[in-house]
């Protein structure tokens, strides 16, 4: 714990004390494929101004402090919470459904942390095939903040975006130290100069119009069923909010309840609760209501009602996701780190696929299955 207590200007106590209260985390594995990195450690909890999942790692080059990605705040409605929120003209970006990770550079290699801090050997890998690494030799205190989105995605597959493998799209760009984010026309320059991927802007608008805009932009991607917007200041002086889409929260809503024994109470109600002041704002006609609750209807049952019927058949309740490594090396090492992410998970055998080896993941739910099972042998709900 020496380290952190230097990294973080602590006592040597205090970072112990840390350590007891399971605020700090072993935050990778050891191994070459991590060879620039000695120690690692992730808050998993918020500590005096540093966010959860900061990472506090020791390196060939000396300590570095990779900042948490602050939350983002989340608007039920478009008006008067923009006008609310904001001065002057605003941005609309679209908010890409994937997981988040942050890039940074130690020693020769990049790493990917993802949003709870750890350091991702899957997500690793694919960083280092498809970023450019010059950006950190020029900008060595900045990090990118990317949405990792695609089929072959670990945590949040998707095939509405047509990436069959997976890809990063750089949404923030910050200093890793004090997480202060650069302005979003400084953020468009660096990415056109390194070539990298953008979460799309949609709008730039007046914030007295940007309410109307929004609303249609929420609209088409909808359609897309894609996830939503975040709203920006375009300095970045003034926080960011989100907003999702009615598509995206009823698919939230379906893959919850597929797995209901597995996701809070919480997580369910905010999304259903999203559902009722959109369709209050955006004044739908008999028909779009109509169509909305159907949708919402059907995305709380027909996934539950599937999971049961998979219990009733014998069968175990599980989410399967196609995986893509380069290095055999590394899948052993993303097995481990589910592990340690307290996942009930198998892999398939790998199967060659050019120069490129695809691998089944397979993550049970068990306390999905154990409910079903339980109320199915005709016992009570609790």
């Amino acid at each position: 714990m020496k380290f952190v207590a230097e990294a973080l200007n602590l006592s040597p106590i205090a970072a112990r004390r840390l350590k007891e209260k399971n605020i700090l985390k072993e935050a990778f594995i050891r191994h070459t494929f991590f060879g620039d990195v000695i120690e690692a450690v992730k808050l998993d909890r918020k500590f005096g101004e540093f966010e959860e999942g900061t990472l506090i790692a020791k390196t060939i080059n000396g300590l570095e402090i990779v900042r948490g990605y602050p939350k983002i705040k989340r608007a039920l409605t478009l008006y008067p919470t923009i006008r609310k929120h904001f001065r002057g003209e605003v941005v609309l970006e679209e908010k890409m459904n994937g997981y988040n990770v942050r890039v940074v550079k130690f020693g020769k290699n990049l790493y990917a942390i993802t949003r709870g801090g750890f350091i991702c050997p899957y997500t690793t890998e694919k960083v280092r095939m498809v970023m450019n690494s010059d950006f950190f030799k020029d900008h060595p205190n900045l990090m990118l903040c990317c949405e990792a989105v695609g089929e072959e995605s670990p945590f949040v597959p998707k095939d509405v975006y047509g990436i069959k493998t997976i890809d990063f799209y750089v949404f923030d760009i910050r200093d890793k130290r004090t997480n202060k984010p650069l302005p979003i026309r400084d953020k468009e320059k660096l990415a056109e100069e390194y070539d990298f991927k953008l979460a799309p802007i949609l709008a730039k608008v007046h914030v007295s119009k940007a309410h109307e805009v929004a609303e249609d932009v929420i609209r088409e991607l909808g359609k897309k069923g894609r996830e939503g917007i975040v709203v920006k200041d375009p300095k970045m002086k003034r926080q960011p909010i989100k907003y999702t889409t009615s598509e995206s929260n009823c698919s939230d809503l379906s893959y919850a309840f597929r797995f209901f024994g597995e996701y809070a109470k919480d997580f369910m109600f905010s999304r259903i609760v999203r559902e009722g002041f959109q369709a209050f704002e955006l004044c739908e006609d008999e028909e779009e209501f109509k169509e909305r609750c159907l949708r919402l209807g059907e995305s709380i049952l027909k996934a539950m009602v599937e999971s049961i019927r998979e219990v009733n058949e014998g069968k175990i309740v599980r989410d399967k996701i196609r995986l893509r490594f380069y290095d055999l090396d590394v899948l052993e090492l993303f097995k481990e780190h589910v592990r340690r992410m307290g996942l009930n998970a198998e892999f398939s055998e790998p199967e060659e696929d050019g120069e490129s080896y695809v691998v089944w993941f397979y993550r049970y739910m068990k306390s999905t299955t154990d409910r079903i099972d339980n109320i199915l042998r005709g016992n009570l709900w609790q």
